[in-house]
């Protein structure tokens, strides 16, 4: 079983498994990405390029970044799985993208144009007068964009809210807006 010569072939290196954490944001756009991991005993930090759109518990394999081999072979492969970090207002289902945006009293009885947050930055947004909480708007191709695929949208749901306290004057006011409310739906 050996080479002529009594040498033996070039091992290649062994093969690194570990989980990489990323920002939800770098998930979305994709981009690069610092690892430190520890290859033949020796602690090295690479860059990691992140591809657009990658979703939670993917793999991904980089060839020739596991550990060194010991005879002058190739050294093996570092075998990632992406674990995306959750983001604070934003939700993602496959391509699509939500977020929860609160809104005043004023501008969803009146409608209003509002920014936006999105993954690549604030956009304004038209809110139909009358909205309630729970209605949902769709802003499309600012979801994710996966390579090869066409963005995803996203879906602003409103929440409506409303102060803690009111003195007496709006307390009045809110009591008179709701008689006539209320008139009108009688008459309808």
């Amino acid at each position: 079983g050996q080479p002529r010569g009594g040498r033996r072939a070039p091992r290649k290196g062994r093969d690194l498994e570990t989980e990489l954490a990323i920002p939800f944001k770098t998930a979305i756009l994709g981009g690069s990405y610092p690892i430190t991991l520890d290859r033949g005993g020796r602690m090295e930090t690479i860059q990691v390029t992140i591809p657009a759109g990658i979703e939670d518990g993917k793999r991904m394999r980089l060839a020739g970044q596991g550990e060194p081999s010991r005879g002058g072979g190739a050294a093996g492969a570092l075998l990632l799985t992406i674990k995306v970090l959750p983001h604070p207002h934003f939700r993602r289902q496959g391509d699509t993208l939500s977020v929860t945006l609160p809104v005043t009293l004023e501008e969803a009885a009146l409608g209003a144009k509002i920014d936006v947050p999105t993954p690549t930055g604030p956009i304004s947004l038209k809110i139909p007068p009358g909205s309630s909480t729970g209605k949902k708007l769709r802003v499309k191709g600012h979801g994710v964009a996966a390579s090869g695929r066409p963005a995803g949208d996203l879906f602003v749901e409103l929440s409506v809210t409303l102060p803690d306290r009111y003195d007496e004057a709006t307390q009045e006011a809110l009591r008179e807006l709701q008689r006539r409310m209320g008139q009108e739906g009688v008459r309808r």
